[in-house]
């Protein structure tokens, strides 16, 4: 049997991040698990300690889940330190028809860079070569890690 990976994001602000990384991948917040109310709840009900577990008040979002449920869960983690050096692994969100001309790609990755820019990303530089049809774009998210849409 294969293992489904989730991926986790070591991050300050998890509820900055959920928003921005649902419109980048179309997914949405992940529920609770069945019958329970709450993520507090629910992790209430598995024997998490209770100094382990976010005030009761604060509305918990920190997964989010493609909704067909293909993709793999992604976890928000809070960690105290902000990041700091470039990323080992990053995403790569792959939104144009490679079997397509760069002149049919092209606009299709600009207006997706565009939409999460007004997200909160950074466009850091373009990819596209010299006699090439490989286009693409490296971007930030709003705590500063990279990934590329292409």
């Amino acid at each position: 049997m294969a293992v489904v990976p989730q991926i986790t994001i070591d991050c300050i602000e998890p509820a900055r991040l959920v928003p921005f990384w649902c419109t980048a991948l179309g997914y949405i917040v992940e529920p609770p698990p069945g019958g329970h109310d709450s993520w507090n709840e629910y992790w209430r009900s598995i024997g998490i300690p209770e100094h382990e577990l976010p005030p009761d008040d604060d509305d918990v979002h920190d997964s989010i889940v493609d909704p067909d449920g293909v993709g793999p869960r992604i976890w928000f983690q809070a960690v105290p330190e902000p990041k700091v050096v470039k990323n080992r692994l990053h995403l790569d969100l792959k939104i144009a028809d490679r079997t397509q001309p760069k002149v049919d790609r092209q606009p299709k990755v600009d207006g997706k860079a565009a939409e999460l820019v007004a997200a909160g990303a950074t466009l850091l530089r373009q990819l596209q070569f010299e006699d090439s049809e490989y286009y693409g774009v490296v971007m930030q998210d709003p705590e500063g890690n990279e990934f590329c849409v292409s």
